[in-house]
């Protein structure tokens, strides 16, 4: 049985099917919500930080785009 939470992914979050995932974050994240109010910040500033994640995202995003679009006009 797995002990971590890295462990917990990989060997049963990983293998669900990615709409099966995807209701389960959002089930996570409704949860925390309505019982860790107080922990999710609200403000509407941008950390440095917030900016190079959604960077980082962005690139990573575009770069699956385009090598699935590479890949389809193969």
């Amino acid at each position: 049985m797995p002990t971590t939470i890295q462990e917990i992914y990989t060997q049963v979050i990983r293998t669900l099917p990615p709409s099966e995932r995807l209701r389960l974050a959002t089930l996570i994240l409704n949860d925390l919500v309505q019982h860790d109010a107080g922990v999710i910040d609200q403000s509407d500033t941008w950390t440095e930080q917030d900016q190079l994640d959604l960077v980082a995202f962005s690139l990573q995003y575009a770069a699956t785009v385009y090598s699935e679009s590479e890949e389809l006009t193969e």
